[in-house]
């Protein structure tokens, strides 16, 4: 079975980003692979983890880890083969929050497949832009298909002078139709890169 985590990319009290992982969840129940139990789907959210900006002496690389809060990150990350990032776009970037997140963790990310949900007010193409360089570095294979939802477009019943109201993630059909694309993209690259993934498992996970 191939494991793939929705990850929430931002932190921010009344973030879209948790109603945008929720679509990405629902909608990817009804993919063929989901449905027939060869892979399966879940919320993985940064904000649970309440990560402090990194305070690891050992560099990520080494696997040593002293702080219990990165124990528990590296286990849930480790647990997933792949991950869709849910992104919101600050300031032309992905936020600190995610970065520093990623930053936490190497041998965790080796060998994985990503794929991106960007939201903003301009899909969050930038971020995720960005985000492709990161996926490299961590040697994340990045699937090419991605999704760009317009919290003018995809999201309803919000206020835009209020920077607190969420609003409500309803994206249109063609958003769920580039999602299923990726997620096959995803399921099928997971499975070519099992074998060196087996070869990278961190000791500490």
């Amino acid at each position: 079975m191939i494991r793939i985590a929705v990850v929430v990319g931002s932190t921010r009290p009344a973030r879209r980003g948790t109603a945008v992982a929720r679509w990405v969840l629902d909608t990817a129940a009804a993919h063929p692979a989901v449905a027939d139990g060869r892979a399966s789907i879940n919320i993985l959210d940064i904000a649970d983890f309440d990560l402090p900006l990194l305070d690891e002496p050992v560099p990520a690389a080494y696997g040593d880890y002293a702080q219990s809060h990165t124990l528990r990150w590296s286990q849930a990350v480790a647990a997933f083969d792949a991950f869709v990032f849910v992104a919101p776009e600050y300031n032309r970037s992905f936020p600190a929050s995610l970065k520093n997140a990623l930053d936490y963790l190497y041998a965790e990310w080796l060998h994985k497949v990503a794929g991106f949900v960007g939201y903003g007010v301009s899909g969050g193409l930038r971020a995720v832009e960005q985000l492709r360089q990161v996926m490299g570095e961590l040697k994340v294979a990045n699937v090419p298909t991605q999704v760009a939802l317009s919290i003018y477009t995809d999201f309803t019943s919000t206020n835009p002078t209020d920077p607190t109201d969420a609003g409500t993630c309803t994206p249109a059909p063609y958003h769920a139709e580039r999602l299923a694309q990726m997620l096959e993209e995803i399921i099928v690259w997971s499975a070519a890169l099992a074998p060196l993934r087996a070869e990278a498992q961190p000791t500490t996970a």
